[in-house]
């Protein structure tokens, strides 16, 4: 004979709004990897109807709107632009070296950065955007 109830405890954890915080920590995480990217120098590149890709790994030379040179983000003044490029090209077969400048910029500026390709007998391409 039974006298009592014999109620049982069940040990139950909530995983419904589980689902949802992992999807927002996702989403989170996603867009602030994105956004955060402390390695560019920001300019507006000329636009360009055909586009050419290149497979190689290229030295990027950035030429600021205030005249500021940067070789793959290391900022280099301009009388040692010449000597710095040679040392990173030392070793590489047929280098090829990106140049991004602002659209606005000078064409002069540009000129002055491509004689030092010529002078060194160094590949250079201008970095265009899709129009």
């Amino acid at each position: 004979m039974k006298i009592g109830k014999s109620k049982k405890f069940h040990a139950e954890v909530a995983t419904h709004s589980l689902n949802d915080i992992m999807f927002f920590l996702l989403l989170f995480f996603l867009i602030v990897s994105t956004v955060a990217n402390p390695n560019v120098i920001k300019i507006l590149l000329p636009k360009s109807q055909q586009n050419q890709v290149i497979n190689k790994q290229p030295i990027t030379l950035t030429v600021t709107e205030d005249k500021k040179y940067f070789i793959n983000q290391q900022e280099i003044p301009f009388s040692e632009l010449e000597t710095t490029l040679l040392t990173r090209l030392n070793g590489i077969s047929e280098p090829t070296i990106v140049l991004r400048l602002p659209y606005h910029l000078q064409i002069q500026d540009l000129v002055d950065v491509m004689q030092i390709g010529v002078k060194q007998k160094i590949k250079m391409v201008l970095a265009t955007d899709k129009k």
